[in-house]
């Protein structure tokens, strides 16, 4: 029955967005975090974006599949680069992973204008400024 099934919330994870290091500002990185002690299995994170263009046109992205083995404790991997010309549409991450024998997923959105440079905050491992969702 429902009342038999877990309730598992996501902890110590995060997805961050930050603009590149050096070089070109079009691609930003897109990174997940794993700030567990121990390590994350069988990562799988759909992405896509989605939201109306000037004339009020629904607009969507293809969407993308990522799968990571692992993810080490207190570790990262960049899931994908970002235009920042489609900066304009909401973007979604399905992040789901096995942990000490359960699974769990969440879903992370970035909203149109959350890349503004107003939200920024240092982004961990990286000694650079993004946008990060816990």
């Amino acid at each position: 029955m429902k009342k038999d099934i877990p309730e598992l919330k996501v902890e110590e994870m995060a997805l961050a967005v930050v603009p590149p290091a050096y070089g070109d500002d079009e691609l930003w990185e897109c990174y997940l975090f794993n700030f567990k002690e121990e390590p994350i299995r069988n990562v799988m994170v759909v992405s896509k974006g989605y939201g109306e263009d000037e004339q009020g046109e629904k607009r969507r992205t293809s969407t993308l599949r990522h799968f990571f083995e692992e993810i080490a404790p207190m570790d990262m991997v960049q899931v994908e680069p970002v235009p920042k010309s489609l900066f304009w549409l909401s973007h979604e991450y399905w992040v789901s992973f096995s942990f000490d024998g359960q699974l769990y997923d969440k879903k992370y959105v970035f909203v149109v204008g959350a890349m503004d440079t107003a939200n920024f905050t240092m982004i961990p491992f990286l000694d650079r400024k993004g946008v990060m969702i816990r």
